[in-house]
């Protein structure tokens, strides 16, 4: 597996580092990337993220990389791990900004409204928190019942597909933590920073066959 070739898209959102920082001390090896040769013959890739959706957009049209992308998920069906900001741009849209998201995933992203319920709740939701696994995935062999992970993030997904729903978490109402569809996964909480059960996730995905 160690051969394998793991793009982590480089598109000047977030620490990609620390990503690839986790996958070397589980023995993978990885690069971070911009250059459409090496994403065109990467065979897994990941998209991670912290930030704005439209500055995200707008990184991955001008870095033209929204066609090769679109070609290795949608035609090749190459499996790609999407993290945080990274999973949000796999929707339609997103009440953020204004810019279309990559649409691969019938969705789009929200902002937490609580409506005056849950005041004491803060925004950004900031911290541990457990996830409850909604069906079988091998993104989560051997990662225990009521797993706990590590989230930053104001925005969720709103899934129009229940069946791309793979986690659910609450933070003052249940929302949408994890996704997978086909070859395309995606993450609200952040693997890097949720130790044992992060690690195991990101073995998972570089395991997939």
């Amino acid at each position: 597996m160690s051969e394998q070739k793991i793009i982590i898209i480089d598109y000047d959102m977030g620490n990609p580092g620390s990503i690839r920082n986790m996958l070397k001390y589980l023995g993978f090896q990885t690069a971070i990337s911009a250059d459409r040769q090496e994403i065109d013959n990467a065979d897994k890739l990941i998209l991670s993220g912290v930030g704005s959706f439209d500055e995200g957009m707008k990184n991955l049209t001008e870095g033209s990389l929204i066609e090769p992308l679109t070609k290795k998920v949608l035609i090749d069906k190459i499996p790609i791990l999407g993290i945080c900001l990274g999973m949000q741009l796999f929707t339609k849209s997103s009440e953020e900004g204004v810019m279309p998201g990559l649409s691969w995933i019938n969705a789009r992203t929200v902002r937490f409204n609580f409506n005056g319920n849950n005041g004491n709740l803060k925004i950004p939701h900031m911290g541990w928190n457990s996830v409850t696994v909604e069906k079988s995935s091998p993104l989560f062999k051997n990662v225990s019942d009521e797993p706990r992970f590590y989230f930053v993030h104001s925005y969720h997904l709103e899934c129009k597909d229940r069946e791309d729903i793979l986690c659910r978490t609450v933070h003052g109402y249940e929302f949408t933590s994890a996704i997978a569809r086909g070859n395309i996964y995606g993450v609200q909480f952040h693997p890097e920073k949720s130790h044992r059960y992060g690690m195991q996730i990101i073995k998972n995905f570089v395991e997939l066959t």
